[in-house]
């Protein structure tokens, strides 16, 4: 039986897994991630380690937003930020509907990429997500100007709803139904 925060990945890329961040022993591992050029959009390029567990450390004792490292076959290799979109970075900026989990990820850089990886991570993302029987749907608000993560949203079945102002950027608002998730990449091995 699959554990639900497991799942074989039938691209044949492996297996991924996701845990809690913790915030002072991870702290590390995440600051050479969100500093990284390739991480501009994380607006984070500037942080210094100790920002890094400080911003952690406010996601831990949030009541509504939280964080996880995912592994691919047992190696820390993106980050997961699970939020309340109602509560937290879209608040009174978008019509809420029950079941809405609002989320970030982020792919850790490699020197050794690996094609499809980034579309299998998110993929593994939102099963983890949708793993959770009471989310419906996914919310998302990348910057307008960030066309790879759209491209790759669009993979996953999310439909840009509009665009939105928020204080450090202009988004794009979409978002993924189980349903679009399930059409867009038969299924979520359940």
């Amino acid at each position: 039986m699959n554990h639900p925060h497991s799942n074989e990945n039938p691209g044949k890329i492996g297996d991924f897994t996701v845990r809690p961040l913790d915030p002072t022993s991870d702290a590390e591992l995440v600051h050479g991630w969100v500093t990284h050029p390739k991480a501009a959009f994380w607006l984070m390029g500037g942080a210094k380690l100790q920002d890094v567990e400080r911003e952690y450390m406010a996601i831990a004792a949030h009541p509504h937003h939280e964080a996880f490292i995912g592994l691919h076959d047992g190696e820390p290799a993106f980050l997961i930020e699970r939020y309340d979109p109602t509560e937290v970075e879209l608040k009174g900026l978008y019509e809420a509907e029950p079941g809405d989990v609002g989320m970030h990820f982020l792919v850790a850089p490699s020197d050794t990429p690996i094609h499809g990886f980034t579309r299998a991570v998110i993929t593994a993302v939102m099963r983890f997500l949708f793993a959770d029987p009471s989310v419906r749907r996914v919310v998302v608000e990348p910057d307008v100007t960030n066309s790879a993560v759209q491209a790759l949203n669009k993979t996953v079945g999310f439909e840009v709803l509009r665009e939105i102002t928020k204080p450090e950027k202009t988004a794009l608002l979409s978002a993924c139904t189980r349903e679009q998730f399930e059409a867009a990449t038969g299924g979520t091995d359940r």
